[in-house]
């Protein structure tokens, strides 16, 4: 399977002839593609759970470019954003920036360019994805514990030697080893390092 199928690049500006451009463009490289005329209508789309970005037009009829990206912050969606428009000045490019877009393009643009920001927006959207996915199975690793073993895995990766524990539980410390144990077991834990990882992505320990 080609892997950019589990990649979808959004463009949404009200020229027709831009958004065939594109197409033709990002298709070429194998890319799938979904466009749209305005922000409303992709709002009102289904689309698909895969990693993507969006290339998103300053001046739009109804909802703009930056009103639209300011829509998306509020819902929590957080998909990539590469701006053009044929308008911009650096106001505009500061807000968007500063608002989380990955580049902000003028028109006419080099295609490279394009596909240079299409790229890094899909990489990040991939990276977040991957993290996301990951605390949720961190998470569900987690309800397998018992309370004592949360305690013990929230004060083991606050720093606390097992000394430290078992005086702060009140338990033998060959009780806390042998709950470490069973933590590091069904955390899935390789490491005391990895044990770490897993405890702050999911707010447990240190970000406590």
């Amino acid at each position: 399977m080609n892997a950019n199928g589990n990649k979808l690049v959004l463009i949404v500006d009200d020229d027709q002839s831009v958004r065939a451009g594109l197409t033709d463009l990002l298709q070429s490289m194998d890319i799938p593609v979904r466009t749209f005329g305005t922000a409303a209508e992709l709002l009102e789309s289904d689309l698909p759970d895969v990693a993507a970005c969006l290339v998103l037009d300053i001046r739009l009829p109804g909802i703009n470019g930056l009103e639209f990206q300011d829509t998306l912050i509020r819902k929590d969606i957080r998909i990539p954003i590469v701006f053009m428009t044929g308008h911009g000045d650096i106001p505009m490019s500061v807000k968007a920036m500063k608002a989380g877009a990955v580049d902000f393009l003028v028109k006419p643009f080099r295609e490279q360019d394009m596909l240079d920001a299409v790229a890094r927006s899909l990489e990040k959207d991939s990276k977040r994805r991957e993290g996301e996915r990951s605390v949720s199975e961190f998470r569900k690793r987690f309800e397998l514990l018992t309370p004592r073993e949360r305690e013990v895995l929230s004060l083991v990766t606050s720093g606390l030697m097992n000394k430290q524990i078992a005086h702060q539980m009140q338990i033998r410390e060959i009780t806390v080893k042998v709950h470490r144990g069973r933590v590091m077991e069904k955390m899935e834990a390789h490491s005391f390092a990895d044990l770490v990882k897993m405890a702050e992505a999911i707010g447990v320990g240190r970000a406590t």
